[in-house]
């Protein structure tokens, strides 16, 4: 564990605006963001039941960077089983408004991820989305990345969703190419899609267009990768 990395999250996360980012994040006052979000819902489907999943229930699957809580309530309405579900947030504010949307059978873990009590190929899936473009230390990535692998059970993987392009307006972040990726999980076998219109260019489109400039691929600045471990 990293401590002064965590520090430096921490703070990053402090220097946004809440209110900003409710209005570019929310789902109900951004066509753009509820457009990539049920993307990205459609393509995470597709990779599971390529997969050989039929459903998700009874399967053990934990979220860092879990946040507000709303990709965990994305996986229930899909069809996990409440406890079988764990997620994992750093900041205690969004850890408490996880807590309070979600049932109680679902585990919130208050914390680095890099010390939550998570027992070694206990999980068929691991979610990691928009949380490696936060990890600006090399070595904090590698350390992040070993952890998450250890948690996967044989034949299970690691969901990553995270962008390819670094943004110049944002020196909080750094992008995560598909290259490093795959250094990162050397053992891994990967499935990856470009997904996510420019969510600068989404903002200004008129909502009717959106879907369909998201189909270019150019304008798309996402990658949903799905990290299997070799069974």
């Amino acid at each position: 564990m990293n401590s002064s990395e965590t520090h430096a999250i921490e703070a990053r996360y402090a220097r946004r605006d809440g209110e900003a980012d409710a209005l570019r994040y929310g789902l109900y006052a951004n066509a753009a963001a509820l457009q990539a979000q049920q993307e990205r819902l459609r393509a995470l489907i597709r990779l599971w039941r390529a997969h050989g999943w039929p459903s998700l229930a009874g399967r053990p699957m934990v979220e860092v960077g879990c946040g507000s809580g709303g990709n965990l309530l994305d996986l229930l309405r899909l069809g996990a089983t409440p406890a079988q579900l764990t997620g994992i947030e750093l900041l205690p504010e969004r850890a408490q408004a996880a807590r309070a949307l979600l049932p109680g059978d679902v585990r919130i873990i208050h914390g680095d991820a890099c010390a939550a009590p998570i027992p070694d190929a206990s999980q068929q899936a691991v979610l990691a989305f928009t949380v490696f473009s936060s990890l600006l230390d090399p070595a904090y990535r590698r350390q992040f990345a070993a952890q998450l692998w250890r948690w996967v059970a044989p034949g299970g993987g690691v969901l990553l969703y995270d962008f390819v392009i670094d943004n110049p307006r944002n020196r909080d972040v750094r992008a995560l190419p598909l290259a490093e990726l795959r250094a990162l999980f050397p053992g891994a076998r990967l499935h990856s899609r470009s997904l996510t219109l420019a969510p600068p260019l989404a903002r200004r489109l008129p909502v009717a267009l959106i879907a369909t400039a998201a189909l270019l691929p150019p304008l798309r600045t996402h990658r949903l990768t799905w990290a299997v471990k070799p069974a």
